[in-house]
């Protein structure tokens, strides 16, 4: 007697049809992966561009962000044209324009951040959003691996320490031990309380993007409200740019500012709008979101190439051990019941966005 033929269609044992469908093809991912990279890297390039300038000619940093933003906005509204379409409706059109004025916040710190502690420094704080996944758990009593998410943010802090103290630099790094020829000009230790300004903007730039996720999870409409986030964040910004300019600062930085300069066109094309759409491909297609050890690891491949490019005080093995130190922090931190959740999904409820959550069974198309 012949047995019945299993169907083909059956999913193997222990779920693992499920975690087929959610798999990307290695062949249809790479080339998203290289795009990631690309844009990653263009993205990382923009900000060592803008601290060579703004160290050098001394413009207001606020006044340069603001002009920055008002082209982003007019190109995120023409390429969205949110007006079209569907009409937007206030319980999301609300959210977004005072989501706006985070980003202006944000803004303003990291700018403060990235001239007071440098590039390096500037970027790796903006992996800070993952204490939100700690935050939450403590908040809303979730205590789904209470003690491994503070394991994660004890990480954290400890590689924010040695980063503040300059372990990445050549100047104070106890692991640099080779090469003889001198600097140009080391840096000072940065410490502690001037580490607090770019990691507070790294963790308005965390709850920025849970807050928009939150208001829609169609990428399509994420990306209308995007437009009308940024446009938010410019009026938002225009009077403390103004201010900044014409009482704070000594020089007229918007009359003087060279809008042709490579610093400034990187900036919005690669540091606004490119990144943006990057952003969204990887979070959609390859299930890769910010706060998460895999992008940490395609940030420190383009800031150990663009160091040594720029020729900055820089020790490679001293920020390999931050990076791996932060790396481990974030993956503990932001540690769900990955078995059971996408990793879209581990990092809506590892960001505190797992109050009221709508079920998610795949991601925004």
């Amino acid at each position: 007697m012949m047995s019945p033929r299993p169907s083909a269609s059956a999913a193997p044992e222990g779920g693992g049809g499920a975690s087929t469908s959610r798999s990307v093809p290695t062949a249809r991912s790479t080339p998203l992966q290289v795009i990631h990279i690309l844009g990653n890297f263009a993205r990382i390039w923009s900000v060592y561009s803008l601290y060579n300038y703004l160290s050098s000619s001394g413009d207001s940093m606020v006044g340069f962000i603001f002009s920055c933003l008002v082209p982003a906005s007019v190109i995120f509204l023409a390429l969205q044209k949110p007006w079209k379409g569907r009409p937007l409706p206030n319980t999301q059109v609300v959210p977004t324009v005072i989501n706006g004025g985070i980003l202006a916040l944000y803004f303003v710190l990291w700018g403060k951040g990235l001239l007071a502690c440098g590039p390096l420094v500037a970027l790796l704080a903006e992996y800070a959003g993952a204490v939100l996944g700690v935050l939450s758990a403590a908040l809303y009593g979730r205590k789904v691996n209470i003690w491994k998410k503070i394991g994660g943010l004890a990480a954290m802090l400890v590689a924010y320490y040695l980063l503040g103290n300059g372990w990445a630099t050549r100047t104070h790094s106890p692991l640099y031990s080779f090469g003889s020829e001198s600097l140009e000009k080391g840096t000072q230790v940065i410490g502690m309380k001037e580490m607090v300004v770019p990691l507070t903007a790294g963790i308005l730039s965390a709850l920025r993007r849970v807050l928009a996720r939150r208001v829609s999870l169609k990428n399509q409409l994420k990306r209308r409200l995007h437009a009308i986030n940024v446009a938010s964040a410019t009026c938002f910004l225009f009077p403390f740019a103004m201010w900044d300019t014409i009482l704070g600062s000594a020089s007229d930085s918007i009359v003087k500012l060279q809008f042709p300069s490579w610093a400034y066109l990187s900036t919005v094309l690669f540091g606004m709008v490119l990144i943006f759409y990057v952003d969204n491909v990887a979070e959609e297609k390859l299930h890769l979101v910010f706060s998460s050890p895999r992008h940490l690891m395609v940030s420190t491949g383009c800031i150990i190439v663009l160091e040594i490019l720029y020729k900055m005080d820089f020790s490679l093995l001293g920020f390999l051990l931050c990076s791996v130190i932060l790396g481990f922090g974030i993956f503990e931190a932001t540690s769900l019941e990955r078995s059971k959740k996408s990793p879209l999904e581990a990092h809506e409820l590892s960001n505190g966005s797992f109050h009221n959550q709508l079920p998610i069974s795949a991601l925004p198309s």
